[in-house]
């Protein structure tokens, strides 16, 4: 097994620490789609704001749990090391032991799995299912032999639980009832949260290409990851003005679309950069503009 040993340790006693192991930059593909489900649950009438933060509370801590996962698997199995570009991972840094990092990740799932718990008593056992396949997947994005994100699967998992399974679970968990609309929307934020891996993974490709993890910048090469990102900000402007042609009620929601204008800058870094800090703020900015994207859709869902 291929390791990166950590230059050292340190005591599990800084909030900073585990702050930068839970990679708050990427929080917003959690944040963003549970406001997206929420707002169109409270226009149908349905809204249930105990159940919502709920929904909140467990893709937050899906994600938490994902991204302290992918700082352990990815040491052990070296596709982190002291040469990449990204921000502090703490596992190889050594800012926390090994062990440690193992029992964050598992109590995030733990708590998770707390989440769907309460979401399936209202929700009814079809819950069970997307609870357990999101969990699955968040371990095994990184974890095993044929982890997800080391086949070229990633993109495939971010699109889907963080866009349509997100919106739909959160809006399904409140009116106990889908629209196809639902699933639609959530399209929207499922293009941008592979926008931000993208960046990720063209920032991370040569680490990844020498520790083998084959991310489809690796398998396919910056043209085809610098494509796939201008495609996923096109993808989800496109969202609302389709969305418009089945549900003409909402016109507001297409004030989305405008949003995703913010990203030309961020489109030029990614097109012409390939240094590690400015990577690094494309994908914030990126992280920055899903957000946006789901508040104004929502508030603009509301606004009949």
């Amino acid at each position: 097994m291929l390791m990166n040993a950590p230059i050292t340790t340190t005591p599990v006693n800084s909030l900073k620490i585990w702050f930068m192991a839970l990679r708050p930059k990427t929080l917003t593909a959690a944040v963003g789609p549970m406001a997206m489900g929420t707002a169109m649950a409270a226009e149908a009438g349905a809204a249930h704001l105990p159940i919502a933060l709920v929904c909140l509370f467990t893709a937050l801590m899906l994600q938490i749990g994902t991204n302290i996962a992918n700082d352990y698997y990815d040491y052990q199995k070296g596709a982190d090391s002291v040469d990449r570009l990204g921000p502090t991972r703490v596992t190889q840094a050594g800012l926390l032991a090994p062990a440690t990092v193992r029992l964050g990740f598992t109590v995030c799932f733990a708590l998770a799995a707390l989440g769907w718990a309460v979401i399936t008593a209202r929700a009814g056992w079809l819950m069970v299912l997307a609870g357990a396949v999101s969990i699955l997947s968040g371990i095994f994005y990184t974890a095993g032999p044929r982890a997800l994100g080391y086949i070229g699967l990633g993109d495939l998992f971010v699109f889907v639980f963080f866009g349509p399974v997100a919106v739909a679970g959160c809006f399904y968990a409140q009116t106990l009832h889908l629209t196809p609309a639902v699933v639609l929307a959530g399209i929207g934020p499922g293009l941008l949260a592979v926008a931000i891996l993208t960046v990720n993974n063209l920032r991370d490709i040569h680490s990844d290409r020498r520790s083998g993890k084959k991310t489809l910048a690796v398998r396919f090469g910056m043209g085809f990851a610098r494509a796939e990102y201008v495609l996923a900000i096109i993808g989800a402007a496109l969202i609302p003005p389709i969305l418009l042609l089945f549900t003409p009620r909402h016109p507001g929601s297409l004030l989305a679309s405008l949003v995703c204008l913010a990203a030309l800058p961020v489109i030029r870094v990614v097109l012409t950069r390939h240094e590690g800090p400015a990577l690094n703020r494309a994908l914030g900015r990126t992280g920055a503009l899903l957000l946006g994207y789901c508040v104004v859709f929502s508030v603009g869902w509301l606004w009949v």
